[in-house]
Parts: structure tokens; sequence; C-alpha cells
């Protein structure tokens, strides 16, 4: 019996614009990080399918990556021994959750806003677990400049990926067959929709990118073409494995630009 063809959905909506989201630009102004390192890989050892946690039928990408970089954070913090891959039905929860999903209606679904995806992490958290009973939630993010390369390296090495957004051009989602290995420019491509990955390695040709649970390699041209949203995320089990955070910052300075997304008040700041 034939293998049937594996399908490939996209559901990243445009980018939002949150002024609560601290951008990293503005936290290290006056500083001189040191320049990242030349190449990082934090999917080696990783196994070849990481699982399409539905964006074959829905467009869950952004629930999707942000599983996909879970996976990448227990698999390094414990040193390859484990790693967390959830079932599709909390994938699908949080679907449900964060981007209005409704399983009784037929389609795709509505997709979702990647900021709007990581407040609810921040606020509510992943269901993980049997029955999606448990929370995973993220400790804080920070929006990186697409154009500051050198900020995507080290939102990359510093949090074990970066998540990310970005219309699709046509040439990497080809009508029969699996995308390419490689995603390159190619001139008067059309845009099809838009995307949700991680990032979870680099080197100089290119950024090594997690989506639809394959591993693939956007070049720096293809990314600096076609990618405007990326985060450097805070997972507090990463922190405690690698003592590494977004742009070195600790992990109390980082709850502390999230207050106001919490809808905290300030007197809550250091409490």
């Amino acid at each position: 019996m034939a293998e049937m063809r594996r399908t490939f959905k996209l559901g990243r909506t445009p980018r939002g614009h949150d002024s609560r989201i601290p951008h990293m630009s503005a936290l290290l102004a006056g500083r001189k990080p040191a320049p990242p390192p030349a190449s990082v890989d934090y999917t080696k050892g990783m196994p070849r399918d990481l699982g399409i946690m539905l964006n074959n039928t829905l467009g869950d990408c952004t629930c999707a990556a942000f599983y996909h970089a879970l996976q990448v954070w227990t698999f390094n913090a414990s040193h390859g021994k484990s790693m967390d891959t959830e079932p599709d039905s909390n994938v699908e929860k949080l679907y449900e959750l964060a981007c209005g999903y409704n399983p009784k209606t037929p389609g795709e679904g509505p997709g979702g806003n990647e900021q709007h995806v990581l407040t609810y992490l921040l606020r509510e958290g992943a269901p993980c677990g049997a029955g999606g009973k448990t929370v995973s939630k993220i400790a804080a993010f920070v929006e990186v400049d697409p154009r500051n390369l050198d900020d995507v390296k080290r939102a990359i090495d510093d949090c074990g990926a970066a998540y990310i957004g970005f219309p699709v051009p046509a040439n990497i989602m080809p009508s029969m067959g699996t995308p390419p290995e490689v995603w390159e420019v190619v001139p008067n491509s059309q845009i099809i929709g838009g995307h949700a990955v991680v990032l979870a390695g680099y080197d100089a040709e290119g950024a090594r990118l997690i989506s639809w649970g394959l591993y693939y390699t956007m070049t720096w041209k293809f990314f600096s073409t076609y990618v405007d949203e990326v985060y450097a995320i805070a997972d507090r089990n990463w922190i405690s494995a690698t003592g590494k955070t977004p742009g070195g910052f600790t992990l109390a300075e980082l709850e502390q630009q999230m207050h106001a997304l919490k809808g905290e008040p300030a007197a809550a700041a250091g409490a």
C-alpha cells in the first residue's frame, strides 16, 4: 500500500504591535553584549521526526511551534535523556484557548497571532500532560528586531529556540511533494499565507528551523527577506539547566518586564 502523502498547512495571521511587549534593542541600549557564537545547533541528536502536531490539517502553526520549542528545551536540559512531546490533543486545546479555534467548525480554523499566543502562554500556560491537566507557562518573552542578525543569533543561543513568523512564498510550499530542505529566495514567488516556526540553530549559511515536525534551513537571505517577527522566550527549566537567559538578563529582570502584559499593578514589581 502506498504511503499517504504528507500535507502541510500554515496559519500565522499578520503580526501584531503590542506596545507592552519589551524590545531587546531597548533593553540592551547602552550595553555591549559579546558577539554571538559562530554557530549553534540545539537539534543535534534529536529525533528525525518531531511530529507534525496537527499542522497537516489545522492552521495551528503558532501553537505547534511552541510545543516544538518545548521539545528542544526539554531535550537539551536533560542532555538528551528525555524530551517532552505533548499529545495532539493538547496542541488542539491550546489552539482553542489561545486562538479561538472551534473543533466543531469544519476547516483549518482561524490561525493565530504570535503575540496573542505568547501572551496566553505567559498568563495561562500551555496544556500539558495527561488530559492537559497541567500547564507550562513561559516566564517572559522579548521581541527581537529581525534586521539585527546578531540579536537574532543571540536569541537562539540564549533561549534554545527563537519563535518567529513570516509571510510564506510559494516556492517553499510546492503543490506536490514536500518543502525543500533549504529555503531560498526565488524572485517573484507569490505570498500564499503566514507561518510560525522556531529556529533552534544557525551557522554562517542560515538558520536551522523546525516546521511540521521536520528540520529545514532558511538562508540568511531568506530570513532577511521575509521574517517580520522574532521573539526570545524565557523558559524556566531551560534557564535552570543552562543558566542562559534572553539578553543575559536575570529572570527577575525579565519577569519585571512582564507586569504590564500580565495586567499586574506596578506595585507588584519585585513581589
